[in-house]
């Protein structure tokens, strides 16, 4: 058998071919829901919708990168590290400097202008990149995880990220940053008592944060939950969203049969509110099943992680989980109204080339460790070796 042939089905073999199969289902999912989401749009005669043929595109373009990063070894995208720390840090400074935002929203900077006209979000790929820098750190600090100026250094390290896409505009993927450190700190083996300190410090900021730090439509989306009579506007699209999810009894009304979806009376359907979208059309069941479709990836991302055999991939691979995770609880909670809006889309469901691509970007990620971290011949490499401006002395 010619020798190349014989190297690639050998690599094929060593795939995870269970998460990427849940994946790619997911994705198959997403796209039919979309399609029903969008169908209002496409004009007479067509059959796709624009964001149905963005998606369809990031979709594939995304499971080729996703096999592409899984031949990678792991040890070459965690010998980069300071490249990846550095490429982020310059996407979130310039989306600062020539990002651009939502119509009517001068406050929000979170998306680049790519030649085009495509448009690029660099918060998604960052959230890859600071998983694997985050990794890293942890585990070079490993056996000072318990001293105060080590947590400290780490604190600054997911500070970074959080802080810079926070003054872009974009609170939900600051708050996802919050979710991907505090998990990655906790299974890193932070002392009880530095989590009891990070806990009280964060309460005591809830005030800070609403006075000098949440903008004015954050505050309302926020109170709109609280006293929606008084807040109409702002409250109408999860309304709308929550009225049609609970339309749809157990089996839903049908695909493309959807009241609310198909008279497009829930804004944003085909984005933050797809899982309403799915509700309305598949009913309970359905919602089931696409929120079981998400717990698997979840499960078997974690389950990579188990088997890792070092610590820094391990850690990783919970980071990724713990992204998927709260974003999944975040979008679902703002359908359920009992979130506010904050711009997070549902993984794998929700339209979008940007997060598509960044989401297999990370899905590359964990199919790299699980092959490379299989029985066979030993890896040697030690992340001890690599000296970094956190490694004490």
């Amino acid at each position: 058998m010619n020798p190349i042939l014989s190297s690639l089905k050998k690599a094929w073999r060593e795939t995870d071919h269970t998460l990427l199969l849940l994946c790619m289902a997911a994705s198959c999912f997403g796209c039919l829901m979309v399609a029903s989401a969008t169908k209002y749009s496409c004009a007479e005669g067509e059959w796709i919708s624009r964001d149905l043929r963005a998606m369809l595109i990031a979709v594939a373009v995304g499971i080729v990168i996703a096999l592409i990063i899984s031949f990678i070894d792991y040890e070459i995208i965690i010998r980069l590290w300071p490249l990846i720390a550095g490429v982020s840090v310059f996407l979130l400074l310039l989306t600062l400097v020539i990002g651009v935002g939502p119509s009517g929203r001068s406050d929000v900077r979170s998306w680049l202008v790519l030649p085009g006209g495509y448009y690029f979000q660099p918060s998604e790929l960052v959230k890859i990149g600071f998983i694997v820098t985050f990794g890293v750190h942890l585990d070079i600090v490993k056996d000072q995880i318990r001293n105060i100026k080590t947590v400290l250094l780490l604190c600054l390290h997911g500070a970074v990220p959080t802080l810079l896409v926070m003054l872009a505009g974009d609170m939900g993927s600051s708050l996802v940053f919050l979710v991907i450190f505090a998990v990655m700190l906790f299974m890193g083996g932070i002392a009880p008592k530095h989590i009891a300190l990070g806990a009280a410090i964060v309460v005591a900021a809830v005030p800070f944060a609403w006075k000098f730090v949440l903008g004015d439509i954050q505050k309302s989306r926020i109170l709109a939950l609280i006293y929606p009579e008084d807040y109409p506007d702002i409250i109408y699209q999860q309304q709308q969203g929550l009225t049609a999810l609970g339309s749809g009894g157990w089996t839903g009304e049908g695909l493309f049969q959807g009241q609310y979806t198909q008279s497009h009376a829930i804004p944003e359907g085909q984005n933050d509110m797809i899982f309403s979208v799915t509700g309305e059309e598949l009913g309970f069941f359905g919602c089931l099943f696409a929120l079981f479709i998400l717990a698997m990836i979840v499960l078997k991302i974690v389950s990579t992680g188990n088997h890792s055999r070092d610590n820094a991939t391990s850690l990783m691979c919970y980071g990724l989980a713990a992204m998927l995770t709260g974003q999944i609880i975040i979008n679902v909670g703002m359908c359920l109204m009992l979130l506010p809006v904050v711009g997070i889309t549902l993984p794998f469901y929700s339209a979008g080339g940007s997060s598509t691509l960044c989401l297999y970007v990370g899905i590359g990620l964990a199919l790299s460790i699980y092959r490379f971290n299989r029985e066979g011949e030993t890896i040697n490499f030690r992340l001890s070796r690599i000296r970094t401006p956190f490694t004490e002395e």
